[in-house]
């Protein structure tokens, strides 16, 4: 890669220049800015693929968008965004290629990793998943008694669950309404034990996502739902019915039982937490149908384009990115608040919580050095109007700075009159509040005693993006996911850091397995063991032990 990074963020010119200004306008109120321009709010707009992104509602003014795009040239967010697309290895701490950009290609693009065109093992793969998909929801795919499927079990965790459910959830509304889909991720047996409680094993169809085949908490769920399989089928041969994987390991796959016919592959230059558009989609593609799995591929590229193509004072995505670095740099705003108007997005935010820490959660740059800067902040969110009932006093009145994306759609999928405008009253009316408040002297004309004055007084300035489309449907879900993708991809590039790594998981699973066999061992004193960790984790071990008797 070039040499465009090797200066420390907090030394360019650029964000000198971003440092200097910030104190010249961190005290303005949005009340003077739009005041003092009346074409701010259609003007900070964005129209493009059927999005209207209003960001007008931000602390910020001409200079500042100025500044922030200055920046983006000198961090090389361009050159770095078409190396992606080239396919270069620019996860550099595993030299990988990242391209899940491939994975929503039309058949007759060009996209090479170590010279080798990628988009047609996309499309072979694709295409087996369409098919499969059209035998189990015709009816032609039958398990081993005759029966057709009717339940899908999709077992995996993290990118091989987060993504297939919060998809599933997003476009139920296009879903085959007579199966059932559900999830198993966590370890605990309790997941387990409630998806599966209701289904019969001749009608279950598991679905095992593991890139490795080999990660404990899937391959504990798989191995459980294999016994409860056979328990209600004793044979073998059943199996080959009822499990199907996703996974680049044939050799375990194979091994657990599966026919390697019924494997789906995808490939290192995916990340998990960018992979709900490949094989691991397969319980999306299930629920939805394969036309409309494409549709959504289909929005997914389209994002991709506007990403590629669109000049960035233009670009959604490098202006969402942009407005992220700017409040977690130099507002040190910790979190970012994603409140989608739409019950169907209802995990949303938990999807965009892997996509976001942990590609941004780094402390080191690209060339080892330790960072002194915000990186990665904190998603969270839930739908609207729930969260105005729990957590919006504190964005509100609180002293905590929460920049907020409300997403909302002009037409309802569900149509219940009033329910709809109602429910677009609140994202305008809230929006609106957060921007401007209420004043001592506005509380005051409603003739409230002094004493309550402070009390009901909104300051206001709260910042906040309105991400508005027409409908929900699956081409806007895949532009809204590749939306926050990219805009992940901008603060990645503009902190130095590796985006598409994932070291910092690992520790915890690696001393897991040490303790594993320190709790599962036949003596259960307290005297005999030697535990070889810290005073507390070693009488949390005997605490355990002990109780086990």
């Amino acid at each position: 890669m070039k040499s465009f990074m090797a200066t420390y963020l907090t030394e360019t010119s650029a964000y000198h220049a971003l440092a200097v200004h910030h104190q010249q306008i961190h005290d303005v109120h949005l009340r003077e800015l739009f005041a003092n321009d009346s074409t701010r709010g259609e003007r900070l707009t964005l129209d493009a693929l059927g999005i209207y992104f209003d960001y007008s509602k931000h602390r910020i003014n001409d200079e500042t968008v100025n500044l922030l795009l200055a920046l983006a040239q000198e961090r090389g967010v361009a050159e770095k965004r078409d190396a992606m697309f080239r396919g270069d290895k620019i996860n550099v701490t595993e030299k990988r290629a990242v391209l899940h950009i491939a994975l929503r290609a039309p058949r007759d693009a060009e996209i090479f990793v170590d010279g080798v065109n990628v988009v047609p093992e996309v499309h072979a793969v694709l295409d087996k998943m369409s098919a499969f998909s059209k035998r189990v929801r015709d009816g032609e795919w039958q398990g081993a008694t005759g029966k057709r499927i009717r339940n899908v079990v999709n077992i995996g965790i993290g990118g091989s669950d987060l993504g297939p459910v919060m998809a599933y959830e997003a476009l139920k509304f296009y879903s085959a309404r007579d199966m059932n889909f559900r999830f198993v991720s966590n370890v605990d047996g309790t997941d387990f034990a409630e998806a599966t409680r209701d289904l019969n094993a001749d009608e279950t169809l598991f679905i095992i996502s593991s890139k490795t085949f080999t990660t404990q908490e899937t391959m504990t769920n798989a191995q459980t739902a294999r016994n409860w399989f056979l328990s209600q089928i004793n044979d073998e041969r059943a199996i080959a019915k009822h499990f199907v994987a996703v996974s680049t390991n044939e050799q375990e796959v194979v091994r657990f039982g599966i026919d390697a016919a019924n494997m789906f592959v995808f490939w290192d230059w995916v990340g998990g937490r960018y992979s709900m558009d490949s094989a691991i989609g397969l319980s999306t593609m299930l629920a939805i149908g394969p036309e409309n799995f494409r549709a959504m591929l289909d929005g997914f590229h389209a994002m991709d384009e506007h990403f590629r193509t669109a000049p960035f004072e233009k670009n959604m995505p490098v202006l969402m990115g942009l407005l992220a670095f700017w409040y977690n740099t130099f507002f040190d705003a910790q979190t970012i608040a994603v409140l989608p108007y739409d019950q169907y997005l209802k995990r949303f935010p938990a999807y965009l919580q892997q996509l976001t820490m942990e590609s941004n959660g780094k402390r080191v740059t690209l060339q080892g050095e330790t960072i002194e800067y915000q990186t990665s902040p904190i998603f969270w969110g839930e739908p609207g109007t729930n969260g105005q009932h729990s957590f919006y006093q504190l964005i509100h009145q609180g002293t905590k700075l929460i920049p907020c994306d409300f997403i909302a759609f002009t037409q309802t999928l569900n149509k219940l009159p009033p329910h709809h405008d109602i429910l677009m009253a609140n994202v305008f009316a809230q929006t609106e509040a957060l921007a401007f408040g209420k004043t001592a002297d506005e509380v005051r004309a409603e003739g409230t005693p002094e004493w309550l004055v402070p009390h009901r007084v909104f300051p206001g300035n709260r910042p906040t993006t309105t991400i508005l489309a027409e409908k929900l449907d699956p081409a806007t879900l895949g532009k809204l996911i590749a939306l926050y993708e990219h805009s992940v991809f901008v603060q990645g590039a503009l902190w130095d850091i590796d985006s598409f790594d994932q070291w910092g998981v690992e520790l915890g699973k690696v001393l897991a397995k040490k303790i594993l066999g320190e709790l599962e061992t036949g003596d259960l004193g307290t005297g005999d063991l030697r535990l070889e960790h810290d005073s507390s984790t070693n009488a949390l071990i005997r605490k355990y032990r002990a109780s086990k008797k």
